[in-house]
């Protein structure tokens, strides 16, 4: 996904923070962290930056530990993390990631929202070589935190890429490094951040703003989708 499509969708990101539908994405996510590593996010890792990253959207303290109360339940339901890749209007591909409890509904739902928004999905694989899953980690600057030693600090931990904006850092690297560097970050006081892996195009393309808007109008629905997690793009 191109730099500059990034930022438009994170401005829409800070929009969508106070509404419904994000709370119980994340919410599963943290569930799923717990459910698989334990409770405690200081022995478990993923659940440590599921939460960190439900705080970083402003989710309310009391719908995490009432998510991460949910992995223990007696009737707590069983997700997979599952990829769907497709193409969009004017030749737009796009990666779509799940977490389920049921597979055969989350497929019929993420075909049916391609064909009816001018895409299809494509055969498992047919994009594996256009998009690379890379560490993402985000996070407002601040007078406290020294970019510059930061960056040279990362770099034994897996940074490949440092992108400084007015009102945000992104930082790249293997996604095999994700976990380093999130701890990283951590011990070096940077707060309020968000971790994710994303899957980043390779080469990206330059498309029209109505055509970004036809794609867009994809995304959205796809991101409606309760089991729907994360859509990327090759849109520069």
């Amino acid at each position: 996904m191109g730099r500059a499509f990034e930022a438009r969708r994170a401005g829409k990101e800070k929009r969508w923070g106070e509404m419904s539908r994000l709370y119980p994405k994340l919410g599963k996510i943290i569930t799923m962290a717990a459910k698989a590593g334990g409770s405690d996010p200081n022995s478990n890792t993923a659940l440590k930056t599921a939460v960190n990253n439900a705080k970083a959207q402003n989710m309310p303290k009391d719908n995490i530990e009432k998510a991460i109360k949910r992995a223990t339940a007696s009737d707590a339901a069983n997700y997979d993390e599952v990829s769907y890749e497709g193409k969009g209007p004017h030749g737009a591909l796009l990666w779509v990631e799940c977490a389920t409890d049921n597979n055969t509904r989350t497929v019929a739902n993420v075909k049916m929202i391609f064909n009816k928004n001018g895409g299809q999905v494509v055969n498992s694989g047919s994009l594996d070589f256009m998009f690379t899953r890379k560490a993402v980690i985000e996070f407002t600057p601040s007078d406290a935190i020294d970019l510059e030693e930061l960056e040279l600090n990362l770099i034994d931990f897996g940074l490949e890429e440092m992108d400084v904006q007015d009102d945000r850092v992104v930082i790249y690297g293997e996604f095999t490094s994700f976990g380093e560097l999130a701890k990283a970050c951590e011990d070096m006081g940077v707060e309020g951040y968000k971790a994710t892996l994303q899957r980043i195009a390779n080469n990206p393309v330059e498309f029209t703003e109505a055509q970004i808007d036809e794609v867009e109008v994809l995304i959205d629905k796809l991101e409606e989708d309760d089991d729907v997690q994360a859509v990327f793009t090759n849109i520069a």
